[in-house]
């Protein structure tokens, strides 16, 4: 392993991966106590909300990953890793408050969504910066 190897967005992105494993399990769990039976994704409204949160989870995890790498090998690590881990507690503060109650996901939810435009705007900056540094010869 070189020394510049992103070994900070590596930690992160495992670490993001072991939280999208625990959630999966947390809808195993809610199966089980709620008697639903794979393939189904109906039932009790306590189920219905746990796998609702890890769905979105789900949908949103490309983006997550896509937009810290972005970030992280373009304009900062450290920043993009800081923005990762708070969106790691973003996320569970999104799935522990959905699985209460669909209201008491907009607070994960609004994090989540600040972390996104974070990221994304940085790794955008980074990325310009590469582009016209390589391509037109402009150094800002």
């Amino acid at each position: 392993m070189g020394t510049d190897a992103p070994l900070l967005l590596a930690a992160v992105s495992l670490l993001s991966a072991l939280q999208m494993g625990f959630l999966a399990r947390r809808v195993g769990l809610s199966r089980i106590a709620h008697k639903v039976l794979p393939p189904s994704v109906t039932g009790p409204p306590e189920f219905e909300r746990t796998f609702r949160a890890h769905q979105n989870c789900v949908e949103c995890y490309p983006v997550f990953l896509v937009t810290l790498w972005s970030c992280g090998l373009f304009f900062s690590e450290v920043t993009a890793a800081v923005a990762g881990l708070v969106y790691i507690i973003a996320r569970q503060i999104y799935a522990n408050g959905y699985v209460k109650s669909t209201k008491k996901r907009l607070p994960g939810f609004y994090l989540t969504m600040a972390v996104f435009v974070t990221l994304s705007l940085l790794g955008l900056v980074g990325i310009l910066h590469k582009i016209l540094h390589k391509y037109f010869k402009i150094h800002l």
